[in-house]
């Protein structure tokens, strides 16, 4: 009796409870929104590198070393000399390892020198290695790769020009060396979408004629005897390593992390995202605790509805009182309509949760990078949509009571 009541007070006012009803699911839909993209958002950076064991370079922070190393952030502290880089290489325990070598740019973009075999060991998303949309990979000393985001920004294809300005954000170019592009990359989602790769070679001859720094004075070497020239780096910036056995993954980051030779730092890039993130967590609950301000938002205004309705609805409460309702049936029946105008908000907002994330994917994806998890709603939004559940049938005993009091007072004629 009291559902079929609830039920034809709701439809009675439908345009109101619709409203609250839908305030209540874009909150809710909101709510379990971020953590979507929290959620979304830690995997997309976790999933940037993966395959890789251990990120060596010059000794400074975990954090830091990740950033300039993986997501192109800042810059290192210092270079790791080759002999040390090749030193490692020859250890048991490696399996693999990557060079990596940065410091210069093209129009805002990074420039990175290293082999051709970064484009085989890079993996992002677990298992997805690096593709060529277009083109090739490098076959010339003075060939470049180009990420997607570069491509696109710049309105680069095959065969492209390209100049390599010296240092971050610089006005000197090295004019004399330009490149030619020679592959694009396709899109994922990662630093290399905006990364210019060249050999590291190639990094060297553009800084032939540079000395600490600067362009030596006199006439620039010719391209043809570059050509001819040992262009064996001298120094690298970092280096991916892949180990044989996860099992020798710490003894191996022990070995390179007391390295007597020269300071250096190796780093489980896993661990390092962590203190990544615990470096940002304050912005994450702040936006959490925006996202659950406006469920609060919602559920006062539903409370301010059912308040505003009540000298509207004391001739209904009389009639169920002259019907032999009691005061406790009147309070209960107002407290059951919040609580299904509640649980119908959230399970909208549920509903619009997943049609948004089915719809949004493909292009947040393809314009961030960033991949939304879409699967089966977990027993966090089960406990957040319970809880917003209980927390309308809690803001609804204030106006419950209310109409209670007034039933205890009010006849079959509404006192004006």
């Amino acid at each position: 009796m009291i559902l079929r009541l609830v039920i034809g007070s709701l439809l009675a006012r439908m345009l109101t409870v619709g409203m609250t009803i839908l305030a209540i699911a874009l909150s809710v839909a909101l709510f379990l929104g971020v953590e979507k993209v929290r959620t979304g958002a830690k995997a997309s950076f976790a999933d940037t590198i993966s395959g890789t064991d251990l990120i060596v370079g010059a000794r400074s922070g975990s954090v830091q070393l990740l950033l300039y190393s993986v997501f192109r952030i800042g810059n290192a502290t210092n270079n790791v000399t080759w002999q040390s880089y090749q030193d490692i290489a020859q250890r048991p325990e490696v399996d693999w390892i990557v060079p990596i070598s940065l410091g210069d740019s093209h129009k805002q973009f990074r420039v990175m020198g290293t082999s051709v075999e970064f484009f085989e060991r890079y993996k992002y998303r677990r298992d997805r290695g690096l593709a060529v949309s277009d083109g090739a990979l490098m076959t010339d000393l003075f060939d470049a790769v180009i990420g997607a985001d570069v491509a696109a920004a710049l309105n680069y294809e095959v065969d492209s020009p390209i100049v390599v300005a010296h240092g971050i954000a610089s006005f000197t170019e090295h004019k004399d060396q330009p490149f030619r592009v020679s592959g694009i990359l396709e899109k994922t989602g990662t630093p290399v979408d905006r990364t210019v790769i060249v050999s590291l070679e190639a990094i060297e001859a553009i800084h032939v004629d540079w000395k600490s720094g600067a362009q030596a004075p006199g006439a620039p070497t010719p391209t043809e005897v570059i050509r001819q020239m040992d262009l064996q780096p001298q120094a690298v910036t970092a280096a991916l390593v892949g180990v044989n056995s996860p099992l020798q993954t710490f003894a191996l980051q022990r070995a390179i992390n007391e390295y007597r030779e020269e300071p250096l730092l190796a780093v489980l890039p896993g661990v390092a995202l962590q203190e990544l993130w615990g470096i940002v967590g304050i912005a994450e609950t702040a936006l959490l605790v925006v996202s659950a301000m406006v469920v609060v938002t919602a559920l006062i205004g539903m409370m301010a509805t059912i308040f505003s309705s009540l000298n509207e609805r004391r001739r209904e409460m009389a009639i169920y009182r002259a019907m032999g309702a009691k005061p406790s049936t009147i309070l209960g029946l107002l407290v059951f309509e919040a609580t299904v105008t509640s649980a119908l908000g959230a399970l909208l907002g549920l509903c619009l949760l997943y049609l948004g994330l089915f719809l949004s994917r493909p292009v947040v994806d393809k314009a961030f990078g960033l991949w939304l998890p879409l699967e089966v709603p977990s027993a966090h939004e089960g406990w957040v949509l319970l809880g917003v559940v209980v927390a309308g049938a809690i803001v609804s005993l204030a106006p419950a009571y209310r109409a209670y009091r007034l039933s205890l007072a009010d006849g079959m004629i509404v006192r004006m």
